[in-house]
């Protein structure tokens, strides 16, 4: 099965659907435009199609209701107004969380981590 992230016009995903393999592949070989097609002409007000992978084998991460498409990759939809996204399209903070085993929570006015008391 392929999966298929709408796009609307501010770059933002809409929705996911899956198309068959059957529509997607010709001759053993996928083809993203096949499905692409398949979309636009079963939904045709619809925005454009960009094809996702569940094991982020193709831009970056498998797409979701309200992820960012650059042209490039899926960005999940950003955390905090401080965190910055990485070449790996995973929202990043502006300083690692503590590596003591211990619980924290990130508190975006002190733009700091802070530890989760019980």
């Amino acid at each position: 099965m392929a999966h298929y992230a709408e796009i609307d016009a501010t770059n933002t995903v809409a929705r996911v659907l899956v198309v068959s393999n059957d529509v997607t592949t010709i001759a053993g070989v996928e083809d993203e435009q096949r499905g692409v097609d398949f979309l636009n002409d079963l939904f045709p007000d619809s925005g454009s199609w960009v094809q996702t992978s569940y094991n982020r084998t193709i831009r970056h991460n498998y797409a979701g209701p309200g992820y960012i498409w650059d042209g490039t990759g899926f960005a999940p939809p950003q955390p905090y107004p401080s965190w910055t996204l990485g070449d790996d399209y995973l929202w990043q903070a502006p300083t690692p969380v503590p590596d003591d085993g211990k619980p924290y929570d990130w508190d975006e006015v002190t733009t700091s981590w802070v530890e989760v008391t019980a």
